[in-house]
């Protein structure tokens, strides 16, 4: 694999513990990649998160939108996001980064991070707005401006815009799986792990389309139904961290150990929680015929392989949870305006657009479907390097 145009450990003064920057490539001379906080984060995998950047974001290219590409980057900070320090710790390291997210780094939430948090400790850094590397991109940077900052004031049911978004993506693409076999929603059972930003809208969509949620994992376990659990009601009950209160449990839920869901009686199964989850002696344990990557990178190499090998599909991360970063960029640079059903169609529609081919060439040539989207974004990037250039 080619190496990263830039890859820095940085290490905190007061408590020493260290945050990561890679940047896999610049397009345009910018780079798009959230930011995480988990305790135990490393510099390899922020750089294999940065590198799926860069294939997110060439699989949203179309000459036709306004919305260019970006290159692909990442940060991360290990610290459990729970702690006292977390958010001072936050604060210094977007300090520390400042040069390149004035430069070349546009970031956002990620695992461990809300965007309020990051915006928040952002203004105390001293910077503009984490994206703000892109604005002398834009054509009417203003207006642009206004655009994004009245999107994420649009709520749906009391849930902002940009919480909801992600989901709608991860379940398009697992709506999108089943359409293509022909299995009706109706009786489609799920199971998932995590049930924050992107887990809970992605439960709560695929509720809404006809499926049926049977096991949810949080931090304190899992809780099952095999009748199917109460999503709305779970997710009125839960943290800002996706924790839910058990309290909220009806009769008929059971609580179970945290890894229980891997092996749920259900068809899909969507890690929308943490990296490297699911290993090559884990995977013996689950019977869903789809995995969809909400989280990144929760399927092991080894474990992707042996579970094709049995018949499962394993719909990845580059492709499945693309959708909230496209959407920023589709909204900052005018493809859509600051409005929910405009966005959710415009993001269903893309979803549809890149499941459908990644599964067709999948097909074609006898491969996975990670390995097929990741040809297809290797076949954009020279196109958009002779558009746009980049620097690897």
């Amino acid at each position: 694999m080619a190496t990263p145009l830039l890859s820095l450990t940085w290490t905190d003064h007061l408590t020493g513990r260290q945050g990561f920057l890679v940047v896999d490539r610049l397009v345009r001379g910018v780079a798009s990649g959230g930011l995480r906080m988990r305790a135990g984060c490393t510099l390899d995998e922020v750089t294999g998160l940065a590198r799926g950047m860069t294939v997110k974001e060439a699989l949203h290219y179309d000459p036709a939108s306004r919305y260019v590409p970006l290159g692909g980057a990442k940060g991360g900070i290990d610290c459990d996001p729970r702690d006292p320090g977390a958010y001072p710790l936050l604060v210094r390291y977007l300090r520390a980064m400042r040069p390149y997210i004035e430069g070349c780094w546009t970031t956002g939430e990620d695992l461990g991070l809300t965007q309020d948090l990051v915006d928040r400790a952002a203004a105390e850094a001293g910077l503009v707005s984490s994206i703000q590397a892109v604005y002398p991109l834009l054509d009417d940077e203003a207006e642009a401006r206004r655009r994004l900052l009245d999107a994420f004031a649009v709520e749906v049911d009391g849930i902002g815009l940009d919480e909801l978004v992600g989901g709608c993506g991860v379940a398009e693409a697992a709506l999108a799986a089943l359409d293509r076999d022909g299995v009706p929603y109706a009786g489609t059972r799920v199971a998932l792990q995590g049930l924050g930003t992107m887990g809970g809208a992605t439960a709560r969509f695929l509720t809404r389309a006809g499926l049926t949620v049977v096991a949810v994992a949080d931090l304190k376990g899992t809780i099952a139904n095999r009748a199917g659990l109460d999503v709305e009601a779970l997710l009125a009950a839960r943290d800002a961290h996706g924790t839910v209160d058990r309290s909220a449990l009806r009769p008929g839920d059971r609580e179970l150990p945290g890894d229980a869901w891997l092996s749920a009686d259900a068809e899909v199964l969507v890690p929308a929680a943490v990296s490297y989850v699911i290993d090559a002696a884990n995977q013996e344990r689950i019977t869903a015929r789809w995995i969809v990557e909400a989280a990144n990178m929760p399927v092991r190499p080894e474990a992707e392989l042996l579970l094709s090998a049995r018949g499962v599909s394993v719909l990845p991360d580059v492709v499945v949870n693309s959708g909230t970063n496209a959407w920023w960029w589709w909204t900052l640079f005018g493809d859509i305006g600051a409005d929910a059903e405009e966005a959710f169609a415009y993001t269903r529609r893309s979803m549809r657009v890149l499941v459908e081919r990644m599964l067709d060439r999948a097909r074609a040539e006898g491969t996975t479907p990670r390995a097929a989207a990741h040809a297809i974004a290797a076949d954009r990037l020279p196109v958009i390097a002779e558009r746009f250039g980049w620097f690897r």
